[in-house]
């Protein structure tokens, strides 16, 4: 979440309440709202509170045309009951709640099978609250595993990670928290994600991993995880450098099994150490849940497993955080039971076909670029036409959200920032019929647009609205 600060200067101006929102007196004490940065002094009626929040979130924007996240904006109301049920469970308490941790042991035999772990029954994984928490147990294996085998240097040799700049601003945080040098491969040209000779260049002795993105949040294309681990291959053959790939399978890990069977890029490459998803992405579930997986028991470090006796029982965990609900773990096993193999396959292929549907509609339209189309992740992202200098992708964004389409508009990082684009999203939920809204709204656009005498983005780090 992001860091809040408190109000500049205080707000306590008195609104009126609808006096509609009490109680069988409607005027009955109910001349004015409650304060807003302080705790009231009494007790509203549940109804007048319900109200009130309800109204305020009125002004959010629609889940289900934000085109900017990878989250879940839809599930059955079947699961809707489940998690109803099991928001009051505390996911950390096994003991109390033993039915639950079993649908979550379950989940990660799941994965682990999809994965192709060697011995799913020896893969180790836990769930997390989503996948940059996954990514932070992923980061820390890396790195307890390299200062292990590093222990005459370490702590003065300086450990490092290497990722492509397009990784998930949670890497950098990890880097940051964990006290770890990010050695980034900068974009170049048409290659917007990382490359594998450039990577395995970047290694050295203190390297503790190597990240490849399944599913890149830039443009939805994956990364070759095959051919970074053959690199990192010929180079343990030159060097004897011997660099785990860890995979952010945030949302391909839960595509490209059902829609790229014969894509090689989880447990079935040895060099895979350890891999996480997000489950509210293309997991399908709504936020926030996600999973790591390693491949066995070696590849995460025991030291770093707390075993405690609290709440009754002894609880193996590992994670960053320890209280919080069962639900989403439920919704997971929920929506793995109910769709199976065919059901996720028919689910992200429809997803799929939407994307590439849609990109080849934008693309029609002539005013714009594709970089990608849709064919990995069901992502694409698509820039201005090289003779379109009226307007930029910062104006078509701004001008969608009047129409009530969350679509953003960004730079690339180096070496592109010359380069800003649009990106769209497509998720479950996302239909034919609402693709075939967005493109008629976004041609109704395009006139004024031409008109304008000039783009009128003039801070385009502040226009940026850049959503993973």
């Amino acid at each position: 979440m992001p860091l809040h600060k408190g109000p500049e200067k205080p707000d306590e101006r008195p609104l009126s309440v609808n006096p509609f929102y009490g109680e069988a007196n409607p005027v009955g004490g109910m001349a004015e709202a409650p304060p807003k940065h302080r705790l009231p002094d009494a007790p509203l009626p549940p109804a007048t509170a319900y109200q009130l929040v309800h109204d305020e979130l009125m002004l959010d924007g629609n889940s289900r045309l934000n085109l900017a996240t990878f989250v879940t904006t839809w599930m059955e109301p079947q699961a809707g009951v489940l998690m109803a049920e099991c928001r009051d469970k505390n996911m950390i308490d096994k003991d109390e709640y033993p039915r639950t941790a079993e649908l979550e042991r379950r989940c990660v035999a799941m994965l682990a099978d999809l994965w192709h772990a060697p011995d799913p029954a020896a893969a180790v994984g836990c769930s997390t609250t989503g996948s940059s928490e996954a990514c932070m147990l992923a980061g820390m294996a890396l790195k307890r595993r390299w200062a292990r085998r590093n222990a005459d240097r370490y702590p003065g040799a300086r450990p490092n990670l290497v990722m492509g700049v397009n990784v998930q601003v949670c890497w950098e945080k990890f880097c940051n928290f964990w006290e770890v040098e990010a050695r980034q491969v900068p974009m170049e040209g048409d290659r917007y994600h990382l490359d594998p000779q450039a990577a395995a260049e970047l290694c050295d002795e203190n390297t503790i991993g190597v990240v490849g993105v399944l599913g890149s949040t830039f443009d939805g294309s994956y990364e070759p995880i095959a051919d970074l681990c053959a690199a990192l291959d010929a180079l343990q053959e030159r060097t004897g450098l011997d660099i785990p790939v860890h995979v952010d399978g945030a949302s391909g890990a839960m595509v490209a099994p059902f829609l790229d069977e014969d894509l090689v890029w989880d447990f079935r490459l040895p060099r895979v150490a350890s891999i996480n998803t997000s489950g509210h992405k293309y997991g399908l579930v709504y936020p926030g849940v996600g999973w790591a997986l390693w491949r066995d028991a070696e590849a995460l470090p025991e030291e770093l497993v707390f075993r405690v006796n609290y709440l009754g029982g002894d609880m193996p965990t590992f994670a960053l955080n320890f209280s919080r609900p069962g639900a989403q773990v439920v919704a997971q096993y929920y929506t793995f039971l109910r769709l199976g193999r065919e059901g996720y396959r028919a689910v992200q292929q429809s997803t799929r076909d939407v994307a590439l549907g849609l990109a080849e509609r934008v693309a029609a339209l002539g005013d714009f670029r594709l970089l990608t189309r849709g064919e990995e992740l069901p992502v694409f992202a698509f820039t201005t036409a090289p003779d379109v200098t009226s307007y930029d992708v910062f104006d078509v964004s701004r001008r969608l959200r009047e129409r009530g389409w969350l679509v953003p508009a960004y730079t690339f990082p180096p070496n592109r920032e010359d380069l800003s684009v649009l990106r769209v999203v497509c998720r479950n939920g996302f239909s034919a019929d609402l693709a075939d809204l967005f493109v008629a709204d976004l041609e109704r656009l395009l006139p004024e647009l031409r008109r304008q005498p000039h783009p009128f983005t003039k801070d385009k780090d502040a226009a940026t609205g850049f959503h993973h």
